[in-house]
């Protein structure tokens, strides 16, 4: 049976690194059937106590966990702005939970993350590695790729040979975890 992956970066920008590494990853496991989505398709308010109150949990939210809940694993790359998730990840990350609380779904995950600079968003992955447990995400494995422009190209991926190895091998823990 092909496992199901839903990919995604946790950034609305329109030329998304984090989506592209996302895809990448994805569409470099040959037996899955992979599902790339676009927060931009899930706009939400921003998040407080009175607007559930009066309005309830968004539509959006609640059709981004049934994006989680249909698969069988999922592949977060995450955009770091100032060392934390992006405001728009964040915010429906949060409603995601006001809508189920382990809103992961006990689901295997591979969490990436990539910045233009050197560290390659390794403050926001901790976060994620450290948190989404506890919010039902099975984290098999993580990567950090540094400056992307350097180590990134379209066409032929992760260029740097030590990171591709290390690429490689995380994904193949991922991959074995399926």
């Amino acid at each position: 049976m092909m496992p199901t992956i839903l990919a995604f970066g946790a950034s609305t920008s329109a030329q998304s690194i984090n989506k592209q590494l996302a895809g990448y990853a994805a569409n470099a496991i040959p037996d899955a059937n992979v599902k790339l989505i676009d927060l931009n398709d899930f706009a939400t308010p921003m998040y407080s106590v009175d607007e559930e109150a009066v309005n309830g949990i968004p539509a959006a939210a609640k059709a981004f966990v049934a994006e989680i809940e249909a698969v069988d694993a999922v592949i977060v790359s995450l955009a770091e702005h100032n060392g934390s998730y992006t405001a728009a990840f964040k915010n429906l990350f949060d409603w995601g939970t006001r809508h189920k609380q382990k809103v992961w779904s006990d689901k295997k995950m591979l969490l990436l993350s990539t910045s233009p600079g050197g560290r390659g968003g390794a403050t926001v992955l901790a976060a994620a590695a450290s948190t989404f447990p506890h919010l039902g995400g099975d984290v098999v494995a993580t990567f950090s790729l540094p400056s992307f422009a350097d180590n990134f190209s379209t066409t032929d991926g992760i260029q740097n040979e030590d990171l591709k190895k290390t690429f490689a091998r995380k994904l193949a823990e991922f991959r074995a975890s399926l």
